[in-house]
């Protein structure tokens, strides 16, 4: 009978152990993540050939751009992780924000860089997606550089909160939740000054592109450093 009984409590010893080692993985793979690093090798070519920084990029790659990793809530409240390259002088602020949205359970569709676009700011805004850092100008300029283009920008779920100009809408497929915002209810997503991302951007120092009086960015929050 002894050694009958040793293997059971062996056997119950090692299903133990692996009980906890399972939960240990499972709680460690749903654990949020709010990192920061710098640009590594692999991650610098990454952004040469996804078109979001070139040579002419006003800003350093290694020294003044930082890379986060941040978990978030998709549109069915499921933990996703999320990238973001952001200026280093607004990186702590940014995950602050975002760990306070993802306590609050605030839906985000997707967070992407904007390689995975080939820097093209349209499909990822048609494409719902949160980003931050792309070399471009802005919109309708050829000479003056985005503050997207110093990584100092962030646009919160585009397509539900487009840029407004007249009647231009970017993007295109915004236009369905570009007007009479104020009195609306059906707008998924929708940021107004209620909204708890405008509260928590707004009092980290970001201006809020829906406070613009001959244009609306209702996406766009932006960081101006002191000079």
């Amino acid at each position: 009978m002894k050694p009958f009984l040793l293997s059971r409590a062996r056997q119950g010893l090692l299903l133990l152990l692996l009980w906890q080692g399972a939960l240990a993985c499972a709680q460690k793979a749903t654990s949020p993540i709010f990192t920061q690093d710098t640009i590594s090798d692999a991650l610098m070519t990454r952004m040469r050939k996804g078109n979001t920084w070139k040579t002419s990029t006003p800003v350093s790659l290694r020294q003044e751009l930082r890379y986060l990793r941040m978990s978030y809530k998709d549109a069915n409240g499921q933990t996703r992780q999320g990238e973001m390259v952001v200026n280093r002088q607004i990186a702590d602020r940014v995950l602050r924000i975002f760990r306070k949205l993802y306590e609050a359970g605030y839906r985000i569709e997707k967070m992407k860089l904007m390689d995975d676009y080939q820097g093209n700011d349209e499909a990822s805004m048609q494409d719902n997606n949160t980003s931050c850092f792309n070399f471009r100008y802005i919109t309708n300029s050829t000479t003056a550089i985005s503050k997207h283009g110093y990584g100092l920008a962030i646009d919160l779920n585009p397509l539900y909160n487009p840029y407004v100009k007249g009647r231009n809408v970017a993007p295109v497929a915004g236009k369905p939740y570009a007007f009479r915002r104020d009195s609306r209810k059906d707008i998924p997503y929708k940021i107004d000054r209620k909204d708890l991302a405008y509260r928590l951007f707004t009092a980290e120092g970001f201006r809020w592109g829906g406070d613009w009086k001959s244009q609306k960015d209702y996406q766009h929050f932006e960081f101006s450093i002191p000079k």
